[in-house]
């Protein structure tokens, strides 16, 4: 795959984003990533309470196979430095066949129009594969990120038995 081709630079509010893949020495950059989000956000994107991320799920994070699971993290640059400030990814989820995504985005970034980038960026990487279907998990609570993906066509729907979570699904 030509990662080369993947990357995007786009002006939003007068600063430039780069968009690209993800790799592996992004551990760092993604670990000061989920430190930095609020504790609000935190508990939205891993429906659980942490401050950072374990070396296990960093590495799952951040050292991708391409076939199977794709990230695009959104960054800038800060006194020379690139600093994360979103990242969407999906996984392939072997046992039921669909692809599940999740989006963060930087609290000071949201409600910018970064989400909906990531997203383009997500959704193109997945038609490109041949995928047929995004489905997402929301808490219930979490009306930003069920607002987004009812602006990006997702439909949403309730599982019998699981009250505590809402699913988004987007037929690509």
């Amino acid at each position: 795959m030509n990662k080369q081709g993947l990357i995007k630079r786009v002006l939003l509010n007068d600063t430039t984003v780069t968009i690209r893949p993800i790799r592996a020495g992004d551990s760092g950059m993604e670990q000061e990533f989920v430190r930095h989000l609020s504790q609000e956000s935190r508990y939205f994107r891993f429906m659980a309470t942490l401050w950072e991320l374990s070396p296990k799920k960093l590495k799952f994070f951040t050292e991708i196979d391409y076939d199977r699971h794709m990230a695009f993290v959104a960054t800038i640059m800060r006194e020379d430095k690139e600093l994360e400030i979103g990242v969407a990814r999906y996984i392939f989820t072997e046992n039921t066949g669909i692809y599940e995504f999740g989006i963060t985005v930087d609290d000071a970034w949201q409600g910018r129009g970064l989400a909906g980038l990531l997203m383009i960026s997500l959704e193109d990487m997945a038609r490109e594969h041949g995928f047929k279907t995004m489905e997402g998990i929301v808490l219930p609570g979490n009306n930003k990120m069920l607002k987004f993906a009812q602006k990006c066509g997702f439909k949403s729907h309730l599982v019998e038995g699981e009250a505590d979570t809402v699913h988004i699904e987007l037929q690509l």
